[in-house]
């Protein structure tokens, strides 16, 4: 038997005070505060207190926090500067910027996470259609600016996954593809700059055209990659030979993810490719905790949605026709199952 003596709550402890850090760090980011000492260099409390309208209360005790998090350095003359994994990814004038993210889950996650006793014992959504709302998509799609918070924070999300895409595929046997759901254009772009033979397509509904086209135009991409407006379910998909779903399936419902990977089938011709990505949980469903949560997060967010296995995806893509299915791990908790017509 276990002695008493041996044990520590420590990691109960940790866990279940984790919401601490996550709100100084989110909150760090609403700030500004990274994008501010990106652009400054290393500061003083007192500058980075009157930048940023700190209390004199909260300003040592918020900046130390962040420094023990490792999201801040603090110097040996006492000033504070980016880490390098916050000068990258968390300065919104960088395009690697992945806040983007962070900053949806700070103005709705945050509050929503709240309810998930509720969701648990009931199995609904807890974001705005608790309250008689519009659900997520619809509220999103109906107000620019949110579409573009939206669409800013998918591509933050992305990016990192789609420059592991970008080496994990051999595209240099293809020379067409379309993102389905592209969102900003994330993946859409960083595929295309890796792969300058590529020539690309966006397929989203309408509204998100203009932001789609404002971002590869950016990026110098407008000659080469096309915008295409439909509704994943009620349009056919682009005739292109490589359709990419990235955090589209657990989105929906076990037969909603069957019919888009269906249409995918049928959209392809011979020799062609899908392929599909997300936090893909691991088959003995004990290791990838982030994959979990985030099928809780839809649990959270949407009437049926949830995460998936590689070897669930694997059965549905046979299940609708694929001839070879092959699940790659990407980067961090993220996998793609390609799928070969």
């Amino acid at each position: 038997m276990t002695r008493m003596s041996t044990l520590a709550p420590d990691k109960i402890l940790q866990l279940g005070s984790a919401f601490w850090a996550s709100k100084t760090l989110l909150s760090a980011i609403e700030l500004g505060l990274f994008t501010w000492l990106a652009g400054k260099g290393p500061q003083d409390i007192e500058s980075i207190r009157q930048a940023l309208g700190l209390h004199e209360r909260s300003a040592r005790d918020f900046l130390d926090a962040l420094v023990a998090l490792d999201m801040l350095q603090r110097t040996t003359d006492g000033r504070y500067t980016n880490t390098a994994e916050t000068e990258i990814y968390l300065d919104r004038n960088k395009p690697s910027y992945v806040g983007g993210m962070l900053e949806m889950m700070n103005s709705r996650l945050y509050r929503f996470w709240g309810n998930l006793t509720e969701a648990l014992t009931t199995g609904l959504p807890q974001n705005e259609t608790r309250n008689g709302e519009a659900g997520l998509f619809e509220a999103v799609y109906a107000e620019p600016a949110r579409l573009e918070m939206f669409l800013g924070a998918m591509t933050g999300l992305s990016l990192p996954t789609a420059r592991a895409i970008g080496t994990a595929f051999p595209w240099r046997e293809h020379r067409t593809f379309a993102d389905i759901g592209c969102a900003q254009g994330g993946l859409t772009a960083e595929i295309a700059r890796a792969h300058p033979h590529l020539t690309g397509y966006g397929f989203d509904l309408p509204a998100v055209r203009p932001v789609f086209e404002s971002y590869v135009a950016q990026h110098e991409l407008d000659r080469r990659l096309t915008f295409l407006a439909g509704d994943f379910f009620n349009d056919p998909l682009p005739s292109v030979e490589v359709l990419v779903m990235g955090h589209i399936l657990h989105d929906w419902s076990l037969d909603e993810k069957k019919l888009l990977l269906r249409k995918a089938y049928e959209a392809l011709s011979a020799g062609g490719a899908l392929i599909v990505y997300d936090a893909m949980i691991d088959d003995e469903r004990r290791t990838n905790a982030f994959g979990l949560l985030m099928s809780l997060n839809m649990l959270i967010e949407t009437q049926a949605g949830f995460d998936y296995t590689g070897a669930d995806c694997r059965a549905w893509m046979h299940e609708a026709g694929f001839r070879e299915v092959q699940i790659k791990p990407l980067q961090g908790p993220y996998s793609m199952a390609v799928a070969r017509k």
